[in-house]
């Protein structure tokens, strides 16, 4: 990990109340996909862990929802202002080289670090297939990016406005996908589904976070197979193999 200024090259809106931020910085060089990156602003005392989306050769894609004053500082930033970063942080998600076929699961916020394991599997021919489950049509985001890799992508919403009425796990049901390597990111009652169905993959927690580099022990969360063991989410995670902690 390291400190260093990124320079913005582009901030939009992409949907309600959602950005998207493409930072040029060194340590991309450095970044896989699960990782995230800590951001500090001027006006504010602690950092904001962002997720990676995307990675390229000398420029990383964040994508972030406005909830507070922190993401609606970050809204207004321009190009080419600095921003002060911290990463990249934490484990990210493994590649198999020989999976021919993967799943994709992602709820809201949890889709961006899903995008990049999507272009890696896509270069290695393998099929993708994403799901992807927002409130309604107006926070969709990201549909035709994983669309132009080639994946086959589901969509569902929970006022039925857009896709499949209700969560992800009622999108799979009715595409009848039966893919059982499953990667996943989203609100923990989706995680918790996700667990529930199935038993090969990884999952990615979002949690709050406070110094992102495990010292501060504010995002633990427990082991399913040991009492009274705690894994961080900043450093021992955020990703964890299926069933290793408890959701």
């Amino acid at each position: 990990m390291q400190e260093e200024k990124g320079i913005i090259r582009a901030n939009q809106k992409i949907a309600a109340d959602t950005y998207e931020m493409v930072i040029q910085a060194e340590m991309t060089k450095a970044m896989e996909p699960g990782q995230f990156v800590e951001i500090r602003l001027p006006q504010f005392s602690l950092r904001r862990p962002i997720s990676i989306a995307s990675i390229n050769e000398d420029t990383f894609t964040i994508v972030y929802k406005v909830v507070g004053d922190g993401t609606e500082a970050l809204s207004h930033c321009r190009i080419q202002d600095e921003l002060d970063l911290f990463g990249p942080a934490g484990h990210g998600f493994p590649i198999h080289e020989e999976k021919r076929e993967v799943l994709l699961i992602g709820g809201g916020v949890g889709v961006p670090p899903l995008y990049e394991v999507a272009k890696r599997y896509r270069d290695l021919k393998a099929e993708v297939k994403v799901v992807l489950g927002f409130n309604d049509s107006d926070a969709v985001f990201y549909e035709e990016e994983f669309q132009r890799l080639g994946a086959t992508v589901c969509i569902a919403t929970m006022d039925g406005s857009l896709g499949c009425q209700g969560t992800v796990m009622d999108a799979i049901f009715e595409h009848s996908i039966d893919t059982s390597f499953v990667y996943a990111c989203g609100p923990k009652p989706m995680l918790a589904a996700v667990e529930a169905k199935y038993q090969e993959g990884y999952i990615s927690h979002e949690a709050r976070m406070a110094c992102g580099m495990g010292a501060c022990m504010a995002c633990v969360c427990k082991e399913n197979k040991q009492d009274g063991h705690y894994r961080r989410i900043c450093k021992d995670g955020p990703v964890f193999q299926l069933h290793e902690v408890i959701v």
